[in-house]
Parts: structure tokens; C-alpha cells; sequence
């Protein structure tokens, strides 16, 4: 008997909270504060309406779609699972997996029994992420893909990252993503990870399947946390907040990426608010559990991803960098100085 590979996720594990976490992808300037004043004012001894009536008027008004697109969701992660079983309803279905992502999906996929395709074409299920996970880049061939879809197929798109991207330009324009299912979860871009709560947007033509996704969903996805998360989502103030802070984000990105070159490593383009760096030699992939907690910094071991002697880190302040600069050589063996 088989068992699912251990899920590899960033940030705090059994031993707590890093001090100095570059191993999660959240906004490094959160949490956001509108956002975490509505969490806390949010009326934790009631249901909330199990229609979400509100929330999903306010995010239709965001994004300026019908109420009726918005199906609201526990999670990405749950997502993950949820899109894989309504697509495993259709036998034989395939799916397709951009080369390098979120182990997830491979989870998912596995869990309900569909099988990996390399050929689009063949696929019930696509799954797609702009900026890319781990990479931080425009997906290779999105465009060309969605042009190609057919009625039977469903791609769904991860923009987790699209409110952080610091460079660079979406591959979709609005009649694109009108054919694809779009997946949000703000909790990243709020500095809000552990709130949970996510939603899709679905395509125009998407009434039946809307309809089976909506039946394999939980009584109350969203907790009254998660619901006053998402609604403070859709307020101009919060939107205010994010923006203000990309061009720090910017700032913090070039100067931590010159860093990691300082450190002898290779900095990989990204457009996000993290990047990949491969290590200067494969030994050096066996320091990493140093910094978890000797010294106080995380990083993101990227082999999860399929990219081993690398490493994934979100973009964090000046002082984190210090920390870093400082225990890098150390978890080495080394001395104080950076290379």
C-alpha cells in the first residue's frame, strides 16, 4: 500500500516561527491593517450567511463580474482538491501540471485519481500560476494554451501572487480570462496567511460546471474570520495599502538579491515578491537546515519543486537580509563575512 508524499509547505513547522521566515511568499510589509482590524472585529459566535450574500456581492463589484461567477472557497488549497475531484468525475480524465509548481497539485491530482498528461491537448484539468510558483515568472505558453481550449477543458489560473507582482506584465487580457477560472486568495498579499479563505472566479460559459463545484463544496467554506478577511479585500483602503507598498517591496527585492549574489549564488529572473537562487556548490543544499533554527532564518529548499541545489525566498525587510548576511556563513562553517 502506497501513502501520499508529505506535503512541503514554507513558514513555521513543529519548532514554531522562524524569526526571520524567507520560506513563505507572504508580503513581508503585512499584515494589512484595515484587514487585520476586520478580522478582529469579526462576530466569531454566529454562522455566518451560508450563501454568503454580501461577500459575494462586494466581490462581484470588485472585479466588476456577475455574483453569480464567484464560488467561494475554503482555501487555494481546498481548491486544489475540490477542482481535482469534479474533474475526476469525467472517466479517464488527465492533467496537465506546469513543469515546476506547487506540490498540490501533484497531491491532489494523485488523491483522485487523474492521471499526468504532458500533452495539453489531452487534458480535462490545466492548472496554471502568473506570476509562476516557484519562479516568480510569466507562464511559458499560457496564452496559447487558453486560445486552445475546448468546451470539455477547464484551466484554472492561481493569481495568489498577481496583487505582489513588482515587474512585468500578465500573459491574459480581459476576453482571455473570461475563458479561464480564475483562483484568488488575498491572504498572501495581506500578510495574512493564517486566515484562510479563498475564491474563483469562473469563465463566462461555466454555468453546469459552476453548479457540480458548488455541490461538492462544505456547508460554510468560510468562517466569519475568512469572510471579514475577503470583504476587507474589496475595500479601496486596503487596496491603498498594497499598492503604497510595492515600490518598497522593489527596493527590498534588489537589494536582497544582491545579496544572494554576494553569498556566490545565482539570482533566476522573477516578477514577483520572491525569486529562486541556485546555490554556489550541491554541498551547500545540506546547510539549510542550519539556518531553520541555529540561527534563525528559513529558507525554501526548492527540490519540492523539482529545481534540488536551489532555493526559493520571499522578499523580506533590511533586517531579515542582515540576519541572513550574517548566518549564511556560519551554518556553513565558515566566518561572519559574506563571499
Amino acid at each position: 500500500m502506497s501513502f501520499p508524499t508529505p506535503a512541503a509547505h514554507g513558514g513555521p513547522d513543529a519548532l514554531g516561527a522562524p524569526a526571520h521566515d524567507f520560506s513563505t511568499n507572504a508580503n513581508a510589509l503585512g499584515p494589512c491593517p484595515m484587514a487585520l482590524l476586520a478580522i478582529a472585529r469579526a462576530d466569531a459566535s454566529r454562522y455566518p450567511d451560508p450563501a454568503s450574500t454580501r461577500l459575494k456581492a462586494a466581490l462581484a463589484d470588485f472585479h466588476g463580474v456577475a455574483p453569480e461567477r464567484l464560488l467561494l472557497l475554503a482555501s487555494a488549497s481546498e481548491g486544489i482538491q475540490r477542482f481535482s475531484a469534479w474533474a475526476a468525475r469525467t472517466a479517464g480524465a488527465c492533467v496537465w501540471l506546469p513543469p515546476h509548481h506547487y506540490g498540490d497539485l501533484s497531491r491532489a491530482a494523485g488523491a483522485w485519481g487523474l492521471v499526468r498528461t504532458d500533452d495539453p491537448g489531452r487534458a480535462r484539468l490545466l492548472w496554471a500560476c502568473e506570476p509562476s510558483s516557484p519562479l516568480g515568472q510569466a507562464e511559458a505558453g499560457l496564452a496559447e494554451r487558453v486560445v486552445g481550449l475546448r468546451p470539455d477543458q477547464a484551466l484554472v489560473l492561481d493569481q495568489a501572487y498577481a496583487p505582489l507582482r513588482l515587474s512585468g506584465a500578465p500573459s491574459l487580457d480581459g476576453a482571455a480570462l473570461d475563458r479561464v477560472w480564475r483562483l484568488v486568495s488575498p491572504n498572501k498579499a495581506l500578510g495574512l496567511t493564517g486566515v484562510r479563505g479563498a475564491y474563483a472566479i469562473a469563465p463566462l460559459a461555466a454555468r453546469q460546471a459552476m453548479a457540480e463545484l458548488e455541490a461538492l463544496a462544505p456547508s460554510w467554506p468560510l468562517g466569519a474570520h475568512a469572510e471579514a478577511m475577503l470583504m476587507a479585500w474589496t475595500a479601496p483602503d486596503t487596496q491603498r495599502w498594497l499598492g503604497d507598498g510595492l515600490d518598497t517591496l522593489r527596493e527590498w527585492k534588489a537589494a536582497q538579491a544582491a545579496l544572494c549574489e554576494s553569498l556566490g549564488w545565482t539570482v533566476l529572473p522573477s516578477e514577483a515578491n520572491y525569486f529562486v537562487a541556485r546555490l554556489s556548490e550541491a554541498s551547500d543544499i545540506e546547510s539549510l537546515p542550519g539556518l531553520r533554527r541555529d540561527h534563525g532564518v528559513k529558507l525554501r529548499d526548492a527540490a519540492s519543486f523539482g529545481l534540488p541545489g536551489q532555493v526559493r525566498l520571499g522578499v523580506r525587510s533590511p533586517e531579515d537580509q542582515a540576519a541572513l548576511r550574517a548566518a549564511w556563513p556560519r551554518a556553513r562553517g565558515g566566518d561572519n563575512s559574506a563571499r
